[in-house]
């Protein structure tokens, strides 16, 4: 099995097996607000959702102590890949989000997670490689329960950085990590041009009022929360 090489700015080179989502704009603007966060020797990171493990690595570099989970067994394996070349220690489980840390708490949680809109039939069908963005009909399926997962996996005082795209809904991000008993808001934003994934299915998006008829660069942010 052949593997890819992508070498994004600041973040070194990783490479990611066929179907593991490869570091892309989000995960740069993301990779941006963690090393914003300054963080610092001795911190506990969670990277949720942590494909190629690029970002995760990022963190181990720094000195952060760091786990990594992902439900793809192929995450797992370029994830760990990439944390052996580096020399880094990443402690990659496969599982669903949170659940592989059990009870641990962490400083930070970070997450760049599937949020796309997907048709209903295409979310139920979907290929493997389609999994990584895949995220129902709204994008919201996991989003909604990093949500909800968030202020129980995070210590007092404790951040999670989550980047999505504005076709899944910002306010409604806001509105669950603030009635989670979070205090969030957005930090940073960017603009980029539709890619494959949403040219492919512009026109569905376009029907179901997502996509203006006249845009053509889908806006990310990252949001920050904290456990007060």
């Amino acid at each position: 099995m052949t593997t890819a090489a992508t070498q994004p700015a600041d973040l070194g080179t990783v490479w990611a097996l066929p179907g593991v989502y490869a570091p892309q704009a989000d995960t740069r603007l993301l990779a941006r607000a963690l090393r914003a966060e300054g963080i610092t020797a001795g911190m506990d990171v969670l990277d949720v959702c942590t494909g190629s493990g690029a970002l995760a690595l990022l963190a181990a570099r720094r000195g952060a102590r760091v786990w990594a989970t992902d439900i793809s067994w192929r995450a797992v394996m370029t994830a760990w890949m990439n944390a052996a070349r580096a020399g880094h220690r990443v402690r990659v489980r496969q599982g669903d989000l949170t659940g592989p840390v059990g009870e641990q708490r962490f400083d930070l949680v970070m997450s760049n997670p599937p949020y796309m809109p997907t048709p209903r039939a295409r979310s139920r069908n979907s290929r493997r490689s389609e999994v990584a963005w895949n995220a129902g009909y709204r994008g919201r399926e996991t989003v909604d329960r990093i949500c909800a997962h968030a202020y129980g996996v995070l210590r007092p005082r404790g951040v999670l950085l989550l980047v999505q795209s504005s076709l899944c809904g910002v306010g409604a991000t806001l509105a669950q990590l603030t009635e989670a008993g979070l205090s969030c808001s957005v930090i940073d934003r960017s603009y980029v041009p539709f890619g494959p994934v949403i040219t492919e299915r512009l026109a569905w998006l376009r029907a179901q009022g997502l996509v203006g008829a006249d845009q053509d660069e889908e806006e990310l942010v990252v949001i920050r929360a904290t456990r007060d």
